[in-house]
């Protein structure tokens, strides 16, 4: 919006020296001095201390991270033009699975990494879920929403809104609302690998469900036939129906939400057609730690065992503990693997580095004394692109393990 005020800023010579390196954020700590207070989603424009321009971005005096970069070098107008070029460029980028039939849930911005900080947009069919993580966006969503509308026709548009940006976006914005179309149904259906599975874009989880492991429920699932697996954190089951439609004879789910082991069930019964006619289907609501605990006590094994915890480390104080919390994983998942079946586990900590996390497993194996052979190292798949060091989150290991 050419018409807003725009700040004047400067910064520390580190911070400046980051943001000409690409990084896309500015704490309040790092500002020298802005011209005026500003109000969210004002543009702010960074000058060098010879009054060059460096880089402008969304000005947010809610957040720790003041200001959200959208453009660094040249001069450039924030505008619908501006808009417009960056969610065709982001959409570019996801052209294969735009193009895909058997995949119609697709994260199709990616905030930071799409080098528009702050904002997810989120496809499940006919239906983009726009996520804010700041209030400055709240300014320049009629935009955003035009845009999107114009490049892929939706049936409808919904808004979430991250709990820290929903105290600071006044009314009439509110967590779920319709900002185009109709309201969409409670349940939602689209296509993950070909298969069939449901969420609700208005009331679930970050956007309505995690689409981040659809290669890797892919890779369980390549392994899956006629095995027994134990899927820990289940969520709404994307590991289960992926191994169950492949063929496992036997699949066990951990969640602690009760609604989310329901959804389970509606998502393997949507797939139904794809199940062998013996495949028995377990489950247990319970705390994830707890209950594997209880199936080693019992002597239970599995083929496979699938470990996809939430984020243990939301800040850097918590990495130590987060690392502790996957060791214990580690050391429960492998007490329940059979001798030559396949532990997988996943870490959604971007504060945990990969080898860290790496290294963690294997330690655990050694003191557990088995052998780890590695089959795959994973990250991030093609539409959760990463556009800076910090927009690493993802990583996993399939492996075999033998005693």
């Amino acid at each position: 919006m050419t018409d807003r005020r725009r700040l004047a800023v400067r910064l520390t010579a580190d911070a400046l020296r980051q943001v000409r390196a690409g990084h896309p954020w500015v704490y309040d700590g790092s500002i020298k001095s802005a011209s005026h207070l500003g109000e969210a989603g004002d543009l702010a424009v960074i000058f060098d201390d010879n009054r060059n321009f460096a880089a402008i971005g969304l000005w947010d005096p809610h957040s720790p991270i003041r200001i959200r970069i959208l453009h660094k070098g040249k001069p450039t107008q924030i505008d619908d033009v501006f808009w417009h070029s960056r969610l065709e460029t982001a959409l570019a980028h996801r052209q294969a699975l735009l193009d895909d039939p058997d995949n119609t849930g697709i994260r199709l911005v990616n905030g930071e990494n799409d080098h528009l900080p702050g904002l997810i947009v989120d496809q499940y069919a006919d239906v983009l879920v726009i996520k804010l993580y700041s209030s400055a966006w709240a300014a320049h969503l009629d935009a955003i929403t035009s845009v999107l509308q114009e490049l892929l026709q939706p049936t409808t548009i919904l808004l979430r809104l991250a709990r820290d940006t929903e105290r600071n976006i006044a009314a009439p914005l509110a967590d779920g609302q319709v900002l185009y179309g109709p309201q969409a149904p409670g349940l939602v259906w689209f296509k993950e690998n070909g298969l069939t599975f449901g969420c609700s874009p208005a009331t679930g989880q970050k956007t309505g469900t995690f689409l981040d492991q659809r290669d890797n429920r892919a890779l369980v699932a390549h392994h899956s036939k006629d095995a027994s697996m134990l899927d820990a954190f289940c969520c709404s089951g994307g590991f289960t129906v992926h191994a169950a439609a492949a063929g496992a004879k036997l699949v066990h789910g951990i969640d602690l939400s009760s609604h989310a082991i329901n959804e389970v069930g509606v998502n393997l019964d949507a797939n139904r057609a794809r199940l062998r006619a013996d495949l028995t289907v377990e489950s247990t609501v319970g705390d994830a730690f707890e209950t594997m605990e209880e199936l080693v006590r019992a002597g239970r094994r599995f083929d496979i065992v699938v470990i996809d915890p939430p984020s243990f480390a939301p800040r850097e104080s918590a990495v130590p503990m987060a690392l502790r919390a996957y060791q214990r994983l580690t050391a429960l998942g492998l007490q329940l693997v059979n001798a030559g079946g396949l532990l997988f586990q996943a870490s959604c900590s971007s504060r945990v580095d990969a080898e860290s996390f790496y290294a963690t497993i294997q330690r655990q194996a050694d003191l557990s004394g088995v052998t780890l052979t590695e089959i795959e190292r994973t990250g991030h798949a093609l539409d959760h692109r990463i556009g800076f060091v910090h927009g690493s989150y993802l990583k996993a290991l399939l492996a075999r393990v033998d005693r």
